[in-house]
């Protein structure tokens, strides 16, 4: 038997301390080492749906919902004061194709709904409308920012099933 052989076969690279040091800076960070992405980007989502959810009891804050416009990640990360934003925008271009893909769908489906709604508001007359409007668009998008938090955090589709079902 040769050294070779004696030797078992690793499937994964043993972590080293370059790993870990990365790994490190991304948890400081508060970037998912598994996924490579931040809950930071979905505050960009939340500050649309804050928005919409004045615009019934106040209709002039359509106008502020009309001001708001979509970011991609790496906009939004190069706009922010996230002291870590080069970082972020790193890990998530590195981060899996497949991880990466399920996330910017969501993402790219929340701004074409808050794109669809801002371009309705304009052309919504009467406040109650718009209220009803901005309704609705919260209704589509809060789940979606859910499940976008999900795929950050590492979660299964179970587990939005779970936290939507209380």
């Amino acid at each position: 038997m040769t050294a070779a052989a004696a030797k078992p076969a690793r499937s994964e690279p043993e972590p080293g301390l370059d790993d870990e040091v990365r790994i490190a800076r991304l948890r400081a960070a508060n970037i998912n080492p598994r996924t490579g992405l931040a809950t930071d980007y979905l505050n960009h989502f939340n500050e649309a749906i804050m928005l919409l959810e004045m615009i019934p009891d106040m209709p002039e804050c359509a106008e502020d919902f009309l001001s708001w416009r979509p970011l991609s990640y790496a906009e939004h990360f190069t706009a922010s004061r996230f002291k870590a934003r080069d970082l972020a925008i790193a890990a998530y271009n590195s981060a899996d194709i497949h991880i990466r893909a399920e996330f910017d769908s969501l993402t790219s489906a929340m701004t074409s709904i808050l794109s669809a709604v801002g371009e309705a508001l304009v052309k919504a007359q009467e406040d109650r409308i718009r209220a009803r409007l901005a309704q609705q668009a919260i209704n589509w998008v809060k789940p979606l920012v859910m499940q976008a938090g999900a795929i950050i955090n590492g979660g299964v589709e179970s587990d939005v099933e779970f936290i939507m079902s209380r």
